[in-house]
């Protein structure tokens, strides 16, 4: 039985994080400053509000970075503790490197110790705060799901699913054998008002099947929405508990749900696009020259082939284009005949599997950014071969190719490997997310997730 109905949502426990992240270090910091002799961080200087600002832009962006209000990780002590550790150690390298924005470097070097340490310290125990109290099942989202069975398996499947929400009971037509933990109750024959006050539920999670309510349910939910209960369908809690689109929208009516975000059509996000575009493949090509040394060294002892190698990819509207990568992969790979790229593949060296873990492999790809063939961001290129493939075989594949094809993307960083159709097909499902929602915060999550990637060797 639950015990409370109040609850804290995934965007509020993300404010509640970041919040505190930040209020924490700063209560420490001057108080530290108000008990000893620290002058490091003074809040009697006039600058103290620039101080605060710097420290506290950089507190969140390089949480961002090293997934601190990612709630899978925040609600697991040793992950916390970790991305922690790695967030205050950049946030403290790149604020005291920054003097125009910070205080300036103490003569006593231990005061950088003791800023580092209260900050670090300070973060931990708001994070162990919220594992132990507010990541609580008396805090989470109560659900009450009326489907049917496979809808309710893919909301049981949510990743996101467990750090937010609880399910309660089920209301369906027969008893599900994997649910034997959850309450449930017939369709035929329910009072729904009974379940609310039961369960203390806070959220309704209806079938998007309009054949599979009856009308005695729809009256009843109708009361409910009245009354000011929260409910939602199957299709759009999953859009946004795992921020991809459900493969169910994808039907002959799509076009009544799928549109377009707005900033395809906003002349000035475009063009803003593209000058970034521009000014980072530029930055990348200069990185790139630094990078041929090296990676030719690697290439010669390793890979035994030519350092460059291009590949056919289809691009927007389905035109073709070369693609510029390292090589990675010993030469002749494809000898037998053009396949996808399994996890721990022999076909990769050892060298080239450190180019891909890095990402560094990719790097070449500026240059094809800059030609205008590809963006920073977007729906991966597939191979010509694979496209075929797969516009028979998951319908609407095709629609991805609207945008540029991008050096990172949204698929990407949610779901970085795909070796079958399936995988294929679940990675469409979140370039599509991208396409509808398309926006300057989402290109800016995507390329904060790209670092965190890279820096965790995510890669494939």
């Amino acid at each position: 039985m639950p015990q409370s109905e109040f609850h804290f949502s995934i965007s509020e426990r993300k404010v509640y994080l970041r919040f505190f992240d930040v209020l924490i270090p700063l209560l420490s910091l001057y108080s530290i400053g108000h008990f000893y002799d620290y002058q490091y961080f003074n809040f009697s200087n006039p600058q103290i509000i620039n101080w605060i600002l710097s420290l506290s832009l950089y507190l969140l962006f390089f949480g961002e970075v090293f997934e601190m209000y990612n709630l899978k990780i925040a609600s697991d002590k040793y992950l916390t503790l970790r991305s922690t550790i790695l967030t205050v150690i950049f946030t403290t390298i790149f604020y005291i490197f920054t003097p125009i924005f910070s205080p300036v470097l103490p003569e006593n070097r231990l005061q950088i110790v003791y800023f580092s340490s209260v900050v670090l310290v300070s973060i931990l125990i708001n994070r162990f705060i919220y594992i132990q109290f507010i990541f609580s099942p008396r805090f989470l989202k109560n659900l009450l799901i009326i489907a049917e069975e496979d809808e309710i398996d893919k909301i049981k499947g949510c990743k996101q699913n467990k750090e937010v929400h609880i399910l309660q009971c089920y209301v369906s037509n027969a008893k599900l054998n994997q649910l034997n933990d959850i309450d449930y109750y017939n369709i035929d024959n329910i009072l729904l008002s009974s379940l609310i006050s039961k369960y203390a539920i806070n959220e309704i999670i209806v079938s998007s099947n309009p054949t599979f309510i009856s009308k005695n349910i729809n009256n009843q939910l109708i009361k409910l929405f009245k009354n000011g209960n929260s409910i939602r369908s199957v299709d759009s809690f999953i859009e946004d508990e795992t921020f991809r689109i459900s493969e169910n929208r994808l039907n002959h009516n799509f076009y009544n749900y799928f549109t377009f975000s707005k900033s395809h059509q906003n002349n000035l996000y475009v063009s803003f696009l593209r000058i970034m575009d521009i000014l980072m493949s530029l930055l990348g090509i200069v990185f790139l020259l630094f990078l041929v040394p090296i990676i030719s060294i690697g290439n010669l002892l390793n890979n035994k082939g030519t350092l460059f190698y291009t590949q056919l990819r289809v691009g927007k509207k389905g035109e073709e284009f070369k693609i510029i990568k390292f090589r990675s992969m010993i030469p002749d790979a494809e000898k037998n005949g053009v396949v996808w790229a399994q996890n721990n593949d022999r076909r990769v060296t050892r060298f080239g599997r450190i180019l891909r873990k890095t990402r560094l492999d990719e790097v070449p790809q500026f240059i094809n950014v800059l030609k205008g063939e590809m963006s920073l961001i977007g729906p991966r290129p597939e191979r010509p071969e694979f496209v075929e493939k797969l516009e028979n075989e998951i319908p609407y594949y095709s629609m991805r190719h609207v945008v540029k094809p991008g050096l990172t993307g949204w698929a990407q960083v949610m779901h970085p490997y795909a070796s079958t159709v399936n995988d294929q097909r679940e990675k469409l499902m979140y370039d599509l997310y991208y396409i509808k929602e398309r926006n300057l915060l989402l290109d800016f999550k995507i390329i904060v997730k790209t670092i965190s990637t890279i820096l965790f060797f995510r890669g494939t």
